[in-house]
């Protein structure tokens, strides 16, 4: 009688009780993509760099719009000139305010000031170079953030065949499970026949110990994979995700431009540069007197807002910053440095997706290869097991060949679907770099 080894088995049980008993919810590639565009949380976080960069462009707005505020003061004084100047203010002086004595001692005075003040800029070059630089920052966001859409999508292409391939192992290895359970009966019955040694016996029991150990794993690995696309959907975590297609292999596209310089981080680093170079040219020319106009209306009262008293300040005023000192010249130096920087890196950036997608090709030309190799390895496999079979159905092959041959279909179907999984992933990748 086969002998059980309850500290082995019971977790197994367990596993599987698990895995069976959780909530499975069948899929869609197009769902997932649905949800992950709307609630992935880096989509998001994007989305608020965005709307950062496109305040900080509006705030520029002041270079053009007028700066308005409105102001009230209370004050009160034995001061003689200030005293004389608030009755002037509020228009109340008589001819006794001229009396020498109180001139030199008047009385305390109280003056309640309402005042409107109106800056408008006329000409700073400097400023309006600075919105532009502003500008291009928030259209290269915006362009970032469609490129990390393109990236999640990538990833989620990724996880949804890191998925489908889990399903198929867990079939393969199954259809295995099956198979060696029926070999081990076989045996069995052959033993007892006489025709078999107990050893050959051991020997299909140890192969299905070993596919059951495989098949624990591969059920792991499902639930690694779906955990993982329910993190992309900001999912609930716990439900078993189960695509409603299996892994197949994809239809190669038409040829594509090596690189397209209209790709959306390509564009961004671009700006990125004109933005940089905006900065220096600001710095350029903050050399230039500034124009501004400005101007107060203003209402004087003793009284707590009252204005019976008023007047008003317009004028305009050109103000020239000759020298302050070296900072200028070293804010200039160090933007200057800035914008070669980001020059340089936006080249260093083209270079290498020009390099990255050269090794793309290449990659999918040797999973394309690989993927006919073990195409037909998997079919002489097969074609090997069921002689195989045959052969030891009518005890004229050994166990140990048979489990060899039994071993061998599994190993190269499980190898046949991982190159299914890194074609297709070769292929989607090479259509992210590519992509305009």
């Amino acid at each position: 009688m086969r002998h059980i080894n309850p500290f082995l088995v019971i977790p197994a049980l367990l596993f599987t009780w698990f895995f069976q008993a959780q909530q499975v919810l069948p899929v869609k590639k197009e769902q997932v993509l649905e949800q992950v565009m709307e609630k992935n949380r880096k989509l998001n976080i994007t989305k608020q760099e965005f709307l950062a960069a496109k305040a900080d462009y509006h705030q520029t707005n002041a270079v053009f719009l007028p700066n308005i505020s409105v102001s009230h003061t209370a004050m009160t004084t034995t001061n003689p000139l200030m005293a004389f100047g608030f009755k002037l203010n509020q228009e109340s002086i008589v001819q006794s305010d001229f009396n020498p004595d109180l001139l030199n001692n008047p009385d305390r005075v109280n003056n309640f000031a309402t005042k409107i003040e109106v800056e408008q800029p006329l000409l700073n070059f400097d400023a309006i170079t600075q919105r532009s630089a502003a500008k291009k920052k928030m259209q290269a966001t915006e362009l970032q953030s469609l490129r990390t859409e393109d990236a999640i999508k990538m990833e989620v292409e990724k996880a949804y065949m890191q998925l489908q391939l889990a399903y198929k192992a867990v079939d393969v290895l199954e259809n295995a499970l099956k198979a060696a359970r029926e070999n081990l009966k076989l045996a069995e019955n052959s033993f007892k026949q006489g025709y078999l040694q107990k050893s050959d016996v051991l020997a299909v029991r140890v192969r299905v110990g070993e596919v059951e150990n495989k098949l624990q794993y591969a059920k792991s690995n499902v639930n690694n994979a779906s955990d993982y696309l329910s993190f992309l959907m900001d999912g609930k975590q716990g439900i078993l995700l189960k695509p409603t297609d299996t892994l197949s292999i994809t239809t190669l596209p038409e040829e594509a431009p090596e690189l397209s310089e209209n790709r959306a981080d390509i564009q961004a680093m671009y700006l990125a540069v004109q933005a940089r170079e905006k900065m220096h040219l600001s710095d350029k020319l903050s050399f230039l007197p500034r124009l501004n106009a400005f101007g107060s209306y203003e209402l004087y009262d003793n009284d707590l807002f009252q204005g019976s008293a008023n007047g008003y300040i317009a004028g305009v005023s050109l103000s020239w910053d000759i020298l302050k000192g070296t900072k200028r010249f070293g804010e200039m130096a160090k933007s200057k440095a800035e914008a070669e920087k980001s020059r340089l890196e936006y080249e260093q950036y083209v270079d290498q997706s020009k390099m990255e997608i050269a090794r793309a090709k290449r990659a999918l030309k040797d999973a394309e290869n690989q993927l006919n190799l073990t195409s037909l390895a998997l079919e002489q496999s097969r074609e090997s097991l069921r002689i195989r079979r045959n052969r030891f159905e009518q005890g004229l092959e050994k166990t140990t060949e048979l489990l060899m041959s039994e071993s061998m279909v599994s190993q190269k179907e499980l190898e046949f679907y991982q190159t299914v999984y890194e074609y297709n992933y070769a292929l989607e990748y090479l259509k992210f770099l590519r992509k305009s």
